[in-house]
């Protein structure tokens, strides 16, 4: 079984599986920083992890020896201008490897929206700047922050110069040519706060995260803010999943990585609120492709649960049997049946912004 690491506001930190179940391994990682992204590179073992230091600025550092030391990097930067409003890197939000066909090479999406690539590990970072400069890109607007930001990068494993992004608020993008020219796609997705006429306008759509089953790249997954809505044509077209109780709001979204037709969400309720409904924490889970969902609630709290689960706070393993769920209250959950039923591991970590399975 795989190592989990879990991303949190006060540092790195890793859980290995036991016969009596997970238990954290060592003292955490950067004690007191927030933790914005993890990627445990399933290429050459190498570990990425991104900070957040707040006026310090964020941070970006790679291990080669599982988090035994630590290099640090050079973020990524924005190009140099004179202008008061001129962009600056606010959160590192996404970390991808490039492909297995490019080793070394690895996607960042950020807030402010912009895609950044590196051919060398981390220790250059270029701007990607046909989407930097898309007429378009300027009418993208922020959704939970401030300024719109990248959060979902997929690599299709099959032609590492097939790549598409999520954006909130900006929807769906994808290259075929490695970034070279972008098509904005993701018809069939609807944001309904938006004003008449422009509700299914696919550049007004406020993804919250896309995901595509390692079995079948072709089929995405998207949890929207006003929705779930899958694909079957690489995300050029959505359909939506109707009467999803107990709520088809949330930002997470898991699919299993040998069925298509099944993947796994953490609703709760949407705006204002973001708390689980009711007070009941579920994990729902679909098996026929978005058409039903069942609830899956063994082990979780069903009474004054406010705990909210967020985009990369609901991870599965390649095998498709561990799931792990983080929350920020700080409760970290784990699954080792599929989701069938979860076990509490632990109750005093900060908040949880991020989490992945060793590859």
């Amino acid at each position: 079984m795989q190592r989990l690491w879990v991303g949190t506001r006060k540092g790195l930190f890793a859980f290995d599986p036991t016969d009596a179940g997970w238990r954290q391994a060592g003292p955490p990682a950067f004690l007191a920083a927030p933790v914005t992204f993890v990627l445990d590179d399933p290429r050459d073992g190498a570990l990425y992890v991104a900070l957040s230091h707040g006026h310090f600025g964020c941070k970006l550092h790679r291990s080669d020896d599982r988090g035994a030391t630590w290099v640090e990097l050079p973020p990524p930067a924005f190009p140099k201008s004179d202008a008061p409003d001129a962009p600056s890197l606010e959160l590192i939000w996404s970390i991808t490897p490039a492909g297995a066909d490019q080793p070394g090479a690895l996607w960042i999406g950020t807030i402010p929206g912009g895609l950044f690539r590196s051919d060398d590990r981390g220790a250059s970072w270029q701007i990607n700047e046909p989407l930097w400069t898309h007429p378009d890109r300027a009418k993208w607007m922020g959704g939970g922050y401030d300024h719109p930001g990248i959060h979902s990068i997929l690599v299709d494993p099959r032609d590492s110069t097939h790549v598409s992004i999520g954006v909130s608020t900006g929807g769906l993008w994808i290259t075929r040519d490695a970034g070279l020219t972008w098509t904005l796609a993701g018809h069939g997705l609807r944001n309904d706060y938006m004003p008449p006429g422009q509700t299914q306008d696919p550049l007004m759509q406020d993804i919250h995260l896309m995901a595509a089953p390692a079995c079948d790249p072709d089929r995405i997954w998207v949890q929207h803010h006003c929705g779930i809505f899958v694909s079957d044509d690489g995300g050029l077209t959505f359909l939506e999943s109707v009467d999803v109780k107990p709520s088809v709001f949330g930002f997470a979204v898991a699919p299993h990585p040998q069925d298509r037709n099944r993947a796994f969400f953490a609703p709760a309720i949407k705006d204002e609120y973001r708390v689980p409904r009711d007070g009941k924490l579920v994990v729902t889970e679909t098996h026929d492709g978005g058409k039903t969902f069942a609830i899956r609630d063994k082990g979780l709290p069903q009474a004054e649960a406010y705990d909210l689960i967020y985009r990369h706070g609901l991870v599965i393993d390649t095998t498709g049997q561990n799931l792990a769920m983080g929350s920020t209250t700080g409760n970290l959950w784990c699954s080792g049946d599929t989701g069938q039923s979860w076990s509490l591991v632990s109750h005093t970590l900060p908040p949880i912004a991020c989490l992945t399975f060793a590859p």
